[in-house]
């Protein structure tokens, strides 16, 4: 099967049109120009010795809200972002190294892991998400970082027919959204190189049998949540999707830490989709988040 993916990019780019999206993109064209210097630390901050109109800037970033992702820091502008997401990438970090390597971020939000990565100098980086307004954010980021990753609108369903195969691939916080995960996983797999790994993260539950809780309606007031498993449970879809090097690096419980109300977001986080009697379950009585990462391949 070929899938057309320059028709489909020509198609979702009409996307940057749409009513709600159409003014963001024009405000990123009214951006100031400046000489600035990049940091790729906790918060990706971004400074300049010239002169910058901070409340012109933060009038166009609320524009874009909510920011998910994050945090970020614009001349001063700090972009307290939903998640601490430093604390995922620390989390990863001592276990890859993206020298000189093709790399792949599946579901990658406004960019900020991909801006993380850009200190190990990759060969190429590449994100994937099929959304407007997350692309409208990494545009906004870029303007000032100036960086060469490219951004499909494209999904992970995509990523079998993309033109080129990675060394690393980045899936964060995707598979629990798919109703056929064992599905997406083989197309995880279709996207790698030769020798090449995946890190992997999703909600799981406790348990040592290979068992996957199933949401009636939402998990943790989250709509399109289809199954959490336990790790053998994950263990086991990685095989059938063709895997044979399961490697798990830990396992975190959400805290309101890592996810919390900010002003940059105005509606509800972690602390409102947890029991208020009980905050080890979620508010329909399942057990609270907790996510588990790990290191696929199929080499042997």
């Amino acid at each position: 099967m070929n899938l057309d993916l320059n028709s489909i990019r020509t198609e979702r780019q009409k996307w940057m049109t749409w009513k709600n999206i159409a003014p963001l993109r024009d405000a990123l064209v009214n951006l100031p120009r400046v000489k600035e210097v990049s940091e790729f630390g906790d918060t990706v901050r971004v400074e300049s010795d010239e002169s910058i109109d901070i409340l012109e800037l933060e009038r166009v970033a609320r524009m874009m809200m909510p920011w998910r992702k994050g945090p970020f820091d614009l001349f001063g502008l700090h972009i307290d972002t939903e998640w601490r997401s430093d604390l995922k990438y620390n989390f990863l970090r001592p276990h890859f190294n993206l020298s000189g390597k093709k790399v792949a971020d599946i579901g990658c939000n406004n960019g900020y892991y991909m801006f993380r990565m850009l200190e190990d100098v990759p060969a190429k980086i590449v994100g994937f998400d099929p959304s407007a307004l997350f692309k409208t954010q990494f545009d906004f980021i870029n303007h000032f970082v100036k960086s060469d990753i490219v951004y499909e609108l494209l999904g992970v369903e995509h990523l079998p027919f993309y033109e080129e195969k990675f060394d690393v691939i980045f899936c964060l916080g995707v598979l629990y959204h798919r109703s056929d995960p064992v599905g997406m996983l083989k197309d995880l797999a279709k996207g790698l190189a030769e020798g090449g790994e995946i890190y992997l993260d999703t909600f799981i539950i406790d348990g040592d049998q290979p068992h996957a809780l199933c949401p009636a309606g939402s998990y943790s007031k989250i709509t399109n949540v289809y199954f959490v498993p336990t790790l053998k449970a994950l263990e086991n879809w990685c095989l059938r999707a063709g895997f044979n090097n399961f490697e798990i690096l830990g396992t975190v419980v959400t805290t309101s830490d890592e996810q919390r109300k900010t002003s940059w977001i105005e509606s509800h986080s972690l602390e409102d989709f947890l029991d208020p009697a009980d905050s080890s379950k979620t508010i329909e009585g399942y057990p609270a988040p907790m996510r588990g990462y790990v290191r696929i391949s199929k080499g042997q």
